[in-house]
């Protein structure tokens, strides 16, 4: 196993994190369908590959998700790095059961380690942006269960880089405790963050942690235009479009892949995650699976390297549009 350093902290994360959203199925809050006994399959081999970092969150079936994990962990539970989220509703009928305010923060924290069995919280990341609070409070609450041990570190999920901006210069200047990562959606379909959260995050030193790397289970290579995904999966069960796309573009992105996959004798999955891996500012890519098999295939991804020359590749056929001010930027960056 690679172990990479989570942004700029010392702290020694596996460059594959398994999420655990995939254990459970409760509304739309999770998207997996699997039972325990798989559950202890994949975590245990994960632990046996050197997986240290494991990824959930309270919103993940209402905590279920947070309660396999631990059970899953059992005696190691303390011995690895255990990231989750807090942000999402959790009673449809309680107002207060939501956000980012200090009020939930500090409810939710300790549902989630009484779920978790555990004493405090590897990194504790808000789930996304939130409209209703002030920042300044979220921070503050933040930076005081770092400063009572009930969290080591703090991250971001599925901010703008204004927002990551503005949230670290006001932790700064305030001298509270930084957020060290950025949960963001990643993939060789999806590199919209590329513009402005990896300029930020690089400036300020933060990990990216991509989710969803193989876009939603596209990227496995199993769909093509004779043979796109059918009604039960993953992409196609979620209520919104959750990931978004051109379909076309994708297709013909996923023979290259397949070209380039049986020249490392590897899965179109393995070149995918290989790609990511090849991005100096991700500390660790978060999969999801759904079982052993998918696990198994997913972690082989470490056993090898793409060279420089198919990442240049890969980086051209997928290269997104680049937006205004961007392109302008570009035109006088060396003026």
């Amino acid at each position: 196993m690679e172990y990479r350093n989570l942004g700029k902290t010392g702290l020694k994360v596996s460059v594959i994190c398994l999420g655990a959203m995939t254990f459970t199925e409760k509304g739309w809050r999770s998207a997996g369908r699997m039972e325990f006994s798989q559950i202890q399959q994949v975590v245990d081999y994960a632990l046996d590959k050197g997986v240290n970092f494991f990824d959930t969150a309270d919103i993940y079936a209402f905590g279920e998700s947070e309660q396999l994990l631990a059970k899953a962990l059992g005696k190691k539970v303390n011995d690895v790095i255990i990231a989750t989220k807090v942000r999402g509703v959790m009673d449809e009928n309680d107002p207060n059961n939501r956000s980012l305010s200090r009020y939930h923060i500090f409810k939710s924290i300790d549902q989630s380690l009484k779920r978790l069995n555990r004493d405090y919280i590897d990194l504790y990341q808000v789930h996304w942006w939130d409209n209703t609070t002030p920042i300044e409070e979220t921070i503050e609450a933040l930076n005081d269960l770092v400063r009572i041990g009930k969290v080591r570190y703090i991250g971001i999920s599925d901010f703008a880089g204004w927002q990551i901006a503005k949230s670290v210069m006001l932790q700064e200047l305030k001298g509270y405790s930084k957020f060290v990562s950025a949960q963001m959606y990643y993939s060789l379909l999806g590199r919209d963050i590329e513009f402005e959260v990896v300029p930020a995050c690089e400036d300020l030193g933060l990990g990216i942690l991509p989710w969803s790397p193989l876009a939603g289970g596209f990227l496995t290579g199993k769909y093509s235009r004779e043979n796109p995904p059918p009604p039960d999966s993953r992409y196609a069960r979620m209520e919104k479009p959750f990931l978004r796309f051109d379909f076309e573009k994708a297709y013909d992105l996923i023979d290259q892949l397949k070209k380039i996959a049986h020249k490392y004798n590897a899965t179109v999955s393995q070149v995918a995650l290989n790609w990511l891996r090849a991005k100096p500012f991700v500390s660790s890519i978060i999969i999801g699976v759904r079982n052993l098999e998918q696990l198994k295939d997913n972690l082989a991804c470490v056993d090898w390297e793409l060279s420089k020359e198919d990442v240049e590749y890969l980086d051209e056929i997928t290269k997104p549009e680049r937006p205004y001010p961007q392109w302008f930027l570009d035109m006088f960056a060396d003026l």
